[in-house]
């Protein structure tokens, strides 16, 4: 059954259906596929070979007994700060080298019961503080379409691994942009929910207020799939909102008109310079849904350019209080020392990287006495003017069109001796995450380079329904979402 690893949810749910393969058959052509590129690519941190084939049979079995979900005996790859019962949770940091997860992730416990095949966990930034999965202690993860080019970050091997075949989709999380981004950068979709629809519970946080876990797939249907499986309320997280779910993956249907729809365009967001090529891809993108019967106004976003700034202050703030669990007392690595205060500092020196610890260091500094006002409360203030200008364009358009990146995917050891250079990578993806709402990114273009570019379609929460019907409909006029990387 050669080849099953490049199809999609969609297309191996109706072979399943059909008769036509088995699960068996899936996760075989799917573990293959790592045998034969993960070499390169450097996706996976750990891979559960005979787990994954019991589970494969497991669901064979299910649906020879009747269940049909779609997810059901589709191989999986999770990213590796999602605590997946019995299996290492490192969050690609020495700190937790054996660390073995007691229990499983909301998101993990509903994909097992979707029947849904868990291949591994994939590599991530350290604490998913990065954005092109270079601050990772445990190895280096490569872009599928350029071997000498970053896959993104923080979600880099949750992109890697299915813009290469070696999963059918994946779960990453976006703090800042570290879903999306990695989907630009490596040509494959990746959806961020809007804050309270997916669960957090399990996921090991950076910043509270701004974490959400999220699928990234080869196709805007099966990112639908994905959230119509791990959406909904979970009381086991207090920030998880009680609303239906609407079936997403049904909403899509096989239309592919935008009329009616008002699409906003925002200035802020062709930034000062923004690579001509992916402005290009961008504005051609827009000009397509405007011949799908969109109508294209224009919006504004005028304290967006604070987003930056605001950002990389709550949420080292945050992370700061959240890695202070990271003690060595409790789990993970541990460097004994004369007294606790010994042992902290040596296992917090020797387990963190250098992002880690200058986020820490960031994040204590605003939080400390007489700065907290000057800097953490301020930002707080300036975050709910951001998320005041979203919903001032959102009385105007139904979702608003961007680019995702400045840049397409840029070489490995670019920017790593640069901090700041790479913060700048999520100016357009992190007022999103500050306001709360949804967005998505998908393929849009390639550069002359052949890196992919990426299209970024943003809603008011809790409309992830308008999204996935913009990127639907650009994605099944056009055909970027079905080249592949030559590996």
């Amino acid at each position: 059954m050669a080849d099953l690893s490049k199809l999609t949810i969609a297309e191996l749910s109706e072979k399943l259906v059909a008769g036509a393969c088995t699960s068996v058959d899936i996760v075989n052509d799917v573990l293959a596929a790592i045998d034969a590129n993960d070499g390169k690519v450097g996706a996976y941190l750990t891979l559960d070979r005979e787990a994954a084939l019991e589970q494969a049979a497991a669901a064979d079995a299910a649906r020879a007994a009747g269940s049909n979900h779609p997810m059901l005996g589709v191989p999986v790859a999770i990213k590796d700060l999602l605590n997946v019962k019995g299996q290492p949770c490192t969050c690609s940091s020495k700190i937790l080298e054996g660390y073995t997860a007691p229990y499983d992730a909301a998101v993990v416990a509903k994909l097992r019961a979707a029947g849904a095949v868990l291949l591994g966990r994939v590599n991530m930034d350290e604490f998913a503080m990065g954005s092109s999965t270079e601050n990772a202690a445990l190895g280096q993860t490569a872009n599928p379409w350029n071997l000498d080019h970053v896959p993104g970050g923080s979600s880099g091997g949750s992109a890697a691994c299915v813009a290469a075949d070696e999963a059918i989709a994946s779960l990453g999380s976006d703090t800042g942009g570290s879903i999306r981004q990695p989907a630009a950068f490596c040509g494959c979709v990746g959806v961020k929910p809007t804050y309270g629809r997916v669960s957090r519970y399990g996921l090991t946080a950076f910043a509270s207020s701004l974490d959400q876990i999220g699928p990234l797939t080869k196709t805007v249907k099966d990112s639908a799939i994905l959230l119509d499986a791990i959406c909904g309320h979970d009381p086991m997280d207090s920030s998880s909102i009680e609303l239906e779910v609407p079936d997403f993956a049904r909403q899509l249907g096989s239309e592919t008109s935008l009329a009616g729809m008002k699409l906003g365009l925002p200035k802020e967001y062709f930034v000062d310079g923004m690579d001509p090529e992916v402005e290009q891809a961008v504005r051609a993108a827009v000009e397509h849904c405007k011949n799908l019967g969109a109508e294209i106004i224009d919006v504004s976003l005028p304290n967006s350019k604070y987003a930056i700034a605001v950002y990389y202050i709550i949420a080292t703030a945050e992370a700061s209080a959240n890695l202070a669990r990271f003690d060595g007392i409790r789990y993970g690595m541990r460097i004994d020392g004369k007294d606790p205060a010994e042992l902290y500092r040596k296992t917090r020196a020797a387990g963190f990287g250098s992002e880690v610890k200058r986020r820490i260091i960031l994040g204590t500094y605003v939080l400390s006495s007489g700065y907290y006002d000057a800097y953490y409360l301020k930002a707080q203030k300036v975050r709910t003017l951001i998320r005041n200008d979203f919903t001032d364009a959102f009385k105007q358009c139904d979702a608003i069109l961007a680019p995702v990146t400045p840049t397409p995917a840029y070489k490995l050891g670019e920017k790593t001796d640069d901090p700041l250079k790479m913060y700048l990578d999520d100016i357009l993806t992190t007022p999103s995450n500050l306001a709360g709402n949804c967005a998505l990114s998908l393929p849009c273009g390639f550069s002359a380079a052949g890196l992919p570019i990426g299209l970024q379609v943003i809603g008011d929460a809790f409309k992830e329904d308008a999204i996935l019907k913009v990127g639907h409909a650009y994605e099944q006029t056009t055909e970027w979402h079905k080249q592949r990387p030559a590996l």
